[in-house]
């Protein structure tokens, strides 16, 4: 399969994704870094690993009946937390949050979700046919911090792009169901690499780069050595398939780098014949025995060449590899086992 040219990198990781994954994971992990958060372009509300490429995109829609924006009195509201949708294959992840009033008699958002909450996407091509679905599909949940704070994924195909909504229905054992609507952009081309593209190669830091010391080079409180051995290039130039893991667990904006590098590593020793590389995707400096944080003249996160090269919207970020640097796994926020155990699958077969 052919590459495709990616767009010049933001200057920072995309804010929307991260807002929303705060709502849903600050009460879970404490407060974000003192650091301040990415801020920046980086899509219109949904986002994921499509194809991307030529794509037709539809005509706005002119008939919104049942579609038009709406203050909703339902207690459980989805948050689209996903950097963009594209044109052909994604995986969309969303969450629930919901406002209670606290101890201190004050309102705040949580989150909502979970295994014993159901939830299911009808999926609505809105230029085409507002009152029909194009497909529907269930939710898969997984837990992004175990126990405590977690997400929903599921899996679309968009033959076209131009405005969409999704359809959200919830249902919990013995409780009412509830349907809530949102509208979102799908983009005809993708800002990152997606499913079946070509990555680019860059320099990634291994431990011979710094006398095998990791410190100097992640922020993994319990690195395995295992994923600084080989640089992103070296890994495309040798043809090896490999997991790349874009995750900065001191400095993550989203809260969730160290939970998901965690279960990368969790899974690793079954794939003894594949490469992991976790890359930290910010401009950082060693000093005074840690790792430190380069900000730019606003005092923002500045993402190093790694995430420029892959135009990273948001992190942490998973890709799956083949021998061939084609990407057969692209996921945001983290992956469940099954999803990358078939990634890891198809990277080996290709």
């Amino acid at each position: 399969m052919s590459s495709r040219t990616l767009k010049r990198a933001p200057r920072t990781l995309s804010v929307v994704s991260l807002a929303l994954l705060f709502a849903l994971f600050a009460g879970a992990c404490g407060s974000p870094p003192s650091s301040p958060a990415a801020s920046g372009g980086g899509g219109a509300g949904a986002s994921g690993g499509g194809t991307g490429g030529t794509c037709v995109t539809a005509a706005a829609p002119r008939d919104l009946t049942g579609w038009k924006s709406a203050a909703t009195t339902a207690s459980i509201v989805p948050q689209l937390i996903s950097s963009q949708q594209v044109c052909g294959r994604n995986r969309m992840v969303f969450g629930f949050t919901s406002v209670i009033t606290n101890s201190s008699g004050q309102q705040e958002v949580v989150s909502t979700g979970g295994p014993d909450l159901a939830a299911k996407v009808a999926f609505y091509d809105l230029a085409r046919d507002p009152f029909n679905p194009f497909m529907s599909a269930d939710a898969s949940f997984l837990w992004a911090i175990e126990g405590r704070a977690g997400v929903y994924v599921v899996n679309v195909t968009y033959p076209e792009a131009g405005e969409w909504g999704a359809e959200f229905t919830t249902s919990k054992a013995g409780g009412t169901p509830q349907t809530i609507r949102v509208r979102y952009e799908v983009q005809a081309e993708g800002a990152m690499p997606g499913l079946g593209a070509t990555v680019p190669a860059v320099k990634t830091a291994t431990l011979a780069d710094v006398g095998g010391d990791v410190k100097q080079i992640s922020t993994d409180p319990n690195p395995n050595p295992r994923f600084y051995q080989l640089s992103e290039d070296q890994a495309i130039a040798q043809h090896k398939p490999f997991v790349l893991v874009f995750a900065t667990p001191a400095f993550c904006t989203s809260q969730v780098c160290g939970p998901t590098l965690e279960k990368v590593k969790a899974l690793a020793d079954q794939f003894p014949d594949v490469t992991f590389i976790n890359v930290e995707p910010y401009r950082l400096r060693y000093s005074a025995g840690r790792l430190q944080l380069l900000l730019d003249a606003n005092g923002q996160l500045q993402p190093n060449d790694a995430a420029h090269a892959f135009n990273l919207l948001s992190e942490p970020w998973i890709y799956v590899v083949d021998s061939k640097g084609v990407v057969t796994g692209s996921f945001e926020v983290l992956a469940g086992p099954d999803e990358l155990k078939a990634a890891i699958d198809a990277a080996r077969k290709g």
